[in-house]
């Protein structure tokens, strides 16, 4: 229960300090480019399931279960 506890202030504490990190220009240029990071490492992904996907689905090949 300890570690809950831990974990959930963590998170908190996390956007506690986002938000006050977004308040000043430099650190909202900052979070902006964090966010442009992450959508583009998730269109890479995604990307990637797609092509693997129309791959298999030329070959024939069944999905693994």
């Amino acid at each position: 229960m300890k570690n809950v506890l831990w974990f959930l202030l963590g998170i908190v504490g996390g956007f506690v300090a986002a938000h006050f990190l977004n308040k000043d220009p430099r650190g909202a240029e900052v979070l902006a480019d964090i966010d442009a990071r992450i959508d583009e490492f998730v269109e890479r992904i995604g990307e990637a399931y797609r092509t693997e996907e129309a791959r298999r689905s030329s070959a024939g090949d069944l999905p693994a279960a």
